[in-house]
């Protein structure tokens, strides 16, 4: 069993990633399933029928290891067992959890190469971070039918027009809310993806940038 801050429950494929940070250890953990691509299914993840939200403490059964995919270091296996919830935890006390690093996930692209995670050294491997933004800019893609939004701090960007996975934030958003600044933001990496359609494209299968959480601070 590990108890996690819940930081993630962003949808994937029907199902939902969830993920969060290790209260004892204070890592990233993100629970996986034997689905091919680890998402986790309700049956799975519902606590006392309802939906596992943002800054609950969660306790949830895993094995040791996981499915890594060849490029995450924050998996585990889940093993049978009811997940709870053990707590609430405090939206400013995370701060402190926030990477300070000048790049988000390895880089300033909206994208990392397969081929350069699966270089590093395993425990680099990182594919999920909580960035402090002073100002989240949402946007709707009508191209694409998405939400989208671009992290700014200090005057620039960190990261541009990301994908919004976090399904009750999507809900708010729906209802015309724009969110409060500032805000801790999940950015998560999505499962490899080669974007055929784009001419000359010289990267090789990607994992995608994507707005997995979103809590505001005010």
């Amino acid at each position: 069993m590990v108890k996690i801050i819940c930081l993630a429950n962003s949808k994937k494929n029907g199902d939902r990633c969830i993920a969060g940070i290790d209260i004892c250890t204070e890592k990233w953990i993100r629970p996986v399933s034997g689905i091919e691509d680890g998402s986790i299914s309700a049956n799975k993840r519902l606590v006392n029928g309802k939906e596992p939200q943002l800054l609950d403490i969660l306790d949830i059964p895993v094995d040791k290891t996981g499915e890594d995919f060849g490029f995450a270091a924050e998996n585990l296996n889940i093993i049978p067992g009811e997940w709870q919830k053990v707590g609430q935890f405090v939206p400013h006390q995370l701060i402190k959890y926030c990477n300070n690093d000048l790049c988000v996930l390895h880089n300033a692209w909206k994208f990392v190469e397969v081929s350069f995670l699966k270089r590093l050294p395993f425990s680099q491997r990182k594919t999920i971070q909580l960035v402090y933004v002073e100002k989240l800019l949402i946007e709707w893609d009508e191209k694409k039918m998405k939400w989208r939004g671009s992290l700014n701090n200090k005057n620039s960007t960190i990261l541009n027009s990301l994908p919004i996975t976090d399904p009750e934030f999507i809900t708010v958003l729906r209802s015309g809310y724009k969110p409060q600044n500032p805000c801790l933001v999940t950015v998560s990496l999505s499962m490899p993806h080669n974007p055929y359609r784009i001419d000359n494209w010289a990267h090789g299968a990607v994992c995608w940038k994507l707005i997995a959480g979103v809590i505001e601070l005010s």
